[in-house]
């Protein structure tokens, strides 16, 4: 494995933070300056950085996916429903969805059987932003918004403020970026619903900066050591 890719996937930073390092002259294989494009061997070379030795995490298994309408975030259903296990690759192993998607909202769900970063990006406290594609019908006035943006009360308490961007709008219907940093239960639907108006398309297009590429609906695929790195490090 190359030098780089193997300190990604050891946690220490980006491929190209890792490049960096190797450049500084911070890194060494078996007690000699490490150099881009060197290989390693896991179990058989040691590695330091800044003097300390490195090793790969446990391996776990990590997957984006573009879920689609008509699928739940859970690993069975009683009601013999289709759930988002059902897109996986054979060969996936056991990982289950961080956090939620309605049956009707699409968009960007990770998969994993990595307990420490599915913590992380649920968890209330860690406020991880996470934005949305909203459709409604019809116009939005700047009142509104600006109610959104503030927090509105939701089981008896305020949510947090949200970024809320109106991105194309007719006589007909209205699309809007919001980002919030909680995920309670059905929390975007519930927000425009306050404020009388039906949300009739979603879709979650970002965690954090990270969005979904050139991914296709219904579409899934493995995590890269950076963008890993970069989601452990929200």
């Amino acid at each position: 494995m190359r030098i780089n890719k193997y300190l990604a996937e050891c946690g220490v930073a980006s491929r190209r933070g890792c490049d960096k390092l190797i450049a500084d002259g911070k890194v060494t294989i078996n007690g000699k300056p490490a150099a881009l494009g060197d290989d390693v061997t896991e179990g058989k070379d040691e590695v330091l950085v800044n003097g300390e030795a490195v090793q790969l995490n446990a391996r776990h298994q990590y997957y984006l996916m573009n879920k689609p309408k008509g699928y739940i975030c859970s690993v069975h259903d009683e009601r013999g429903r289709k759930t988002v296990i059902d897109l996986l690759p054979a060969g996936a192993g056991r990982v289950y969805p961080v956090g939620r998607l309605d049956y009707d909202t699409e968009g960007m769900l990770i998969l994993t059987d990595d307990g420490d970063l599915a913590f992380r990006l649920t968890h209330p406290k860690n406020e991880i932003p996470k934005t949305y594609l909203v459709k409604i019908e019809g116009s939005i006035s700047d009142a509104a918004l600006n109610q959104l943006r503030a927090g509105i009360e939701l089981d008896g308490r305020l949510t947090n403020k949200s970024k809320v961007k109106v991105i194309e709008t007719d006589k007909k219907y209205t699309k809007l970026h919001v980002t919030i940093n909680e995920g309670r239960n059905r929390q975007v639907r519930r927000m425009f619903e306050s404020i009388g108006k039906e949300v009739t398309f979603l879709k979650r297009i970002k965690i954090g900066d990270m969005g979904l590429g050139s991914l296709e609906r219904g579409k899934v695929r493995k995590l890269t050591a950076e963008e890993i790195f970069y989601l452990t490090n929200l």
